[in-house]
């Protein structure tokens, strides 16, 4: 029996769901029930009828799924898949930048820690970052812990004045790309693809600027596409879609999206651990904001079902 047969085996067995992000090694992707980008990953932790949620990605987006599902067991395999963009904010900074703005509404990305989101007023993807602040009361919003993302917000909201948290957070796999990435790759024919967490003078050289989701949404519209963000979304692009062509690059690698192996994930249904555990009160506190972006997203996607 081979591992992927042994993991089917055990999920069935245990009635548990592999929920996986796109940025998975490609072995994962394909042993998983459900792929996607962030905010729908957190629409589907919402629906999940199984006992184990066996969790692909990094702790922020386990803390999410048991966050949504405080009954059930969510088991990371790897429990040091960290993210270093989340790392970045913490709940001193959120006080403090209160303070500093009265009236100021909080918006956190996704790829935050629990303890911060609990200072949230509303949890964002890179998917309705956009939708999220724009729905917002306030003029000025704090928005963390990317400034790469709330520059692309910014620019798509001028009335609102988005103050970064902290100023210069980033994501050290975006970052690396370059103007000269996006210009070298439509010298080639390539439609240029790119994820908003990367800074504005790349994003000014891309055709299309894009979630992981919407970049699923968007491939239609070409044969030949430059992804950047992490270099698996190809292998996740190319599997659904085998007939275009999708053009990675090598040196956008998240290492705590790498951590994640077969073995782990057989080892995890075995003995139903690392599992994810958070103190009761702070799950009620994170919940509520990331509750209110869910809401959001499923009353504007219930909009765009009505004029359909």
């Amino acid at each position: 029996m081979t591992v992927q047969e042994e993991i089917n085996k055990l999920k069935t067995e245990k009635n548990a769901i592999i929920l996986a992000h796109n940025y998975e090694p490609p072995e994962i992707q394909d042993i998983a029930d459900f792929i996607g980008d962030s905010l729908e990953l957190a629409l589907r932790a919402t629906d999940v009828t199984e006992d184990i949620i066996v969790f692909c990605g990094v702790l922020f987006m386990a803390e999410t799924a048991k966050i949504l599902n405080p009954e059930k067991k969510v088991i990371l395999p790897a429990p040091d898949a960290g993210c270093l963009l989340a790392d970045q904010l913490s709940p001193e900074m959120i006080k403090s930048a209160r303070e500093d703005n009265p009236g100021a509404e909080v918006v956190l990305y996704v790829n935050s820690t629990a303890e911060s989101k609990a200072y949230a007023d509303i949890v964002c993807t890179s998917a309705n970052a956009v939708d999220v602040v724009k729905s917002l009361k306030s003029e000025t919003v704090l928005f963390g812990p990317d400034s790469n993302l709330a520059s692309y917000v910014q620019e798509q909201l001028p009335d609102k004045k988005i103050v970064p948290l902290p100023k210069g957070g980033n994501c050290p796999v975006h970052v690396e790309f370059t103007p000269e990435d996006a210009i070298s790759a439509k010298k080639k024919g390539y439609t240029v693809i790119c994820h908003p967490e990367c800074p504005a003078e790349v994003r000014a050289h891309c055709d299309i600027i894009a979630s992981t989701g919407s970049m699923m949404r968007n491939t239609h519209l070409s044969e030949r596409w430059a992804v950047m963000t992490e270099k698996d979304m190809a292998y996740r692009l190319k599997t659904e879609y085998p007939d275009k062509e999708f053009l990675s690059f090598e040196k956008a690698v998240c290492k705590d999206m790498k951590k994640i192996s077969l073995n782990d994930v057989l080892s995890s249904l075995n003995s139903e651990s690392p599992e994810i555990n958070l103190p009761a009160d702070l799950m009620d506190k994170a919940e509520s904001s990331i509750r209110r972006m869910i809401d959001l997203s499923r009353k504007s996607n219930d909009k765009t079902s009505e004029t359909s």
